[in-house]
């Protein structure tokens, strides 16, 4: 279902500090795209939330009373249609790989840009994964790649593909920056990245930016 059909996605956001909560609501709100409709500050906050709302996003903290990797399991099996999305400073390899198998769809770290988080989530809204292109490498490459996929060429081949302009982009993009700050370093306009960024993705065979990521921190292990 779109969101044209079906209204602005119902938000439940879940942070055990107020005024970041707020904060994070006011954002997604600014979007016109989202509606928050509830808020708490606990695990047990974020199971009578889903309950009480059946929302189609959760955006939850990890350091808070009850802790937030002790529900995704339970949330994401309860909540199939609920698209869950960790929002912790938390960089720990254990947490994310923890968050990412027992069923989160995305991981943010706290500090994104307003219109960077904003983009963020409708694209798990829409169905896609997100997890920081600054932990993609060290992280995909704990998981199990899916059976499809095909074995990647060699990093340094796969780069030497791509032109000066898109080298710089994917450099940036993989650095953990969004498509408007990587339009800001280089002078350009977001639309332009976001166009390079197809490109790129299609000349690396990837799916997706943390899988380019990925391939730029293999070329740099050589």
């Amino acid at each position: 279902m779109s969101e044209s059909e079906t209204g602005p996605r119902r938000v439940v956001v879940v942070d055990d500090h107020p005024l970041l909560r707020d904060a994070v609501s006011r954002t997604l709100e600014e979007d016109g795209g989202f509606t928050v409709v509830g808020k708490g500050g606990s695990s047990e906050d974020a199971l009578r939330l889903a309950g009480e709302h059946d929302p189609d996003i959760m955006l939850l903290d990890l350091s808070m009373p009850g802790g937030g990797l002790t529900v995704i399991s339970t949330l994401v099996s309860a909540y199939p249609r609920m698209r869950l999305v960790v929002l912790t400073v938390s960089e720990n390899d254990d947490d994310v790989l923890t968050a990412l198998q027992d069923g989160a769809h995305g991981y943010v770290l706290k500090g994104v840009e307003a219109s960077a988080l904003r983009e963020i989530i409708r694209g798990i809204a829409n169905g896609e994964a997100y997890v920081p292109p600054s932990l993609a490498a060290r992280i995909l490459a704990a998981l199990r790649m899916p059976p499809q996929q095909p074995a990647p060429a060699g990093a340094g081949d796969a780069l030497a593909a791509l032109t000066q302009r898109e080298d710089q982009i994917l450099r940036l993009v993989a650095a953990g920056r969004s498509n408007k700050e990587v339009a800001r370093v280089l002078d350009l306009q977001e639309k332009t990245v976001k166009h390079h960024m197809t490109r790129i993705l299609q000349k690396l065979h990837v799916r997706n930016r943390t899988e380019a990521a990925m391939i730029v921190a293999e070329a740099a292990r050589g």
